[in-house]
């Protein structure tokens, strides 16, 4: 398997794989535009402008939409993130035209129709509505928010109810015309492709994305940490402790991967032999580690009751200390197979390499080799990885907790509890 990469004249890179014995295709448009790049009054538009997308076009109704696609026997799915906007599409190799025009229809020419944009919005609306009620969901948004407050990366993607309910169909329109465009946009496809065909249909059928608009480079992230908890009556208490971690293209990123996985990345993992397995303090509890283009954070989240919620968190927190200090030879090779596997899992799957592909090509300028990754992976020694453990847990804690969580640490004593690390 080979990348092919090509940028057509009118600045949009198109980045495809072939993978022999497979008779669909996975294709995407990405582009570099998500809910860190909007404005304070634009706060929930990347979202909103990607459901809006599917919802009727110059040529095709919302229902057009869904019943081509599905005739062929095909899906659509689009996704926002924090750094990126993504529309995806899955089809048999002959109808690879048929997805690329479906999906320049709906980012070229979509109308936003008024009925279907109050429509949609109230969908969106129950949409913020289900994480408020999934506490599991819910203090990720707050951990980001404590972690970098005051600034658009700490901002929830989806929105918030009053900004979303006033949106109209020119302040989308705007979103658009200003943030997507060629420059900041990459088609990528795996699976059953021909590159040359996919860059003609792909210059035909995206003529009409312009190449101007403005700039989409923001300010400098600034974690900063804190404390936010909301008090609820719920069964258990749902806490999520953060540190300042690395971003995707830090050198240090891979040695945070690990640090994270080797602590609580499986059920090997310490966190997991310690406070689920050898005292019962929680049935759910791991570690992470968020990557962005400057910034990054590190962490573990736990669900456990009341009572319990005293004895975990210094248990946990010592883990990781001690693990900053410690980590093995072993739990670092388990970490590094697991990263392995998912990479390996990456390249066998039509879906996630015309992903993983796009977004390599739009952070790094060029596609890592599978040699590359792994080639940095294995050349991480022990002690490089606890450093970077042990770096991220001298940074200023963030903390979000939600329920019954009276008992949950605050920053200062989660700091005292690491300190001499």
């Amino acid at each position: 398997m080979s990348v092919e990469i090509t940028t057509l004249p009118s600045g949009l890179r198109i980045a495809t794989e072939r993978m022999a014995h497979l008779e669909t295709a996975s294709l995407g448009v990405f582009i570099g535009a998500g809910s860190r790049h909007e404005r304070a009054n634009e706060h929930g538009l990347s979202h909103l402008l990607e459901h809006m997308a599917f919802k009727g076009t110059r040529r095709r109704t919302a229902r057009d939409i869904a019943e081509e696609i599905e005739t062929a026997g095909g899906d659509l799915n689009a996704a926002t993130s924090t750094e990126h906007t993504a529309y995806y599409a899955h089809v048999l190799a002959a109808d690879v035209p048929l997805a690329l025009d479906i999906l320049a229809d709906i980012l070229t020419e979509s109308t936003f129709d008024s009925v279907e944009l109050e429509r949609e919005k109230g969908v969106i609306l129950q949409e913020i509505g289900a994480v408020e009620d999934a506490p599991d969901d819910l203090v990720f948004e707050l951990l980001n928010a404590t972690a970098f407050p005051d600034q658009p990366i700490g901002r929830p993607i989806l929105g918030t109810k009053e900004r979303v309910s006033g949106f109209g169909r020119e302040a989308i329109s705007t979103y658009l015309d200003s943030h997507y465009r060629t420059g900041v946009t990459v088609i990528g496809a795996a699976g059953a492709v021909d590159h040359a065909v996919i860059c003609a249909e792909a210059e035909r059928c995206f003529g009409r994305l312009s190449s101007q608009g403005i700039e989409t480079k923001t300010a400098p992230a600034r974690y900063q940490g804190g404390d936010t908890r909301l008090r609820r009556r719920l069964e258990q208490a749902h806490v999520a402790i953060g540190f300042e971690g690395t971003s995707y293209a830090h050198e240090d990123f891979y040695a945070m991967q690990i640090f994270a996985s080797a602590v609580g990345g499986g059920m090997s993992s310490r966190l997991f032999q310690e406070v689920r397995e050898a005292r019962g303090l929680a049935y759910t509890i791991h570690a992470f580690h968020w990557g962005y283009s400057d910034t990054g954070v590190f962490g573990f989240y736990a669900a456990t009751s009341a009572k319990d919620i005293g004895e975990l968190l210094p248990v946990a927190l010592d883990c990781l200390g001690q693990a900053a200090m410690n980590l093995s030879d072993a739990e670092i090779r388990r970490a590094k197979a697991q990263m392995k596997v998912s990479l390996f899992a990456a390249l066998e799957s039509p879906g996630a390499r015309c992903e993983q592909i796009a977004r390599q090509l739009m952070a790094f300028d060029r596609v890592l080799t599978r040699d590359e990754i792994v080639a940095a992976i294995d050349r991480l020694e022990v002690a490089q990885i606890r450093a970077a453990g042990a770096r991220a847990l001298r940074s200023p804690p963030a903390v979000a907790a939600i329920g019954p969580v009276a008992k949950a640490f605050t920053p200062e004593r989660i700091a005292s509890r690491l300190r001499g690390i």
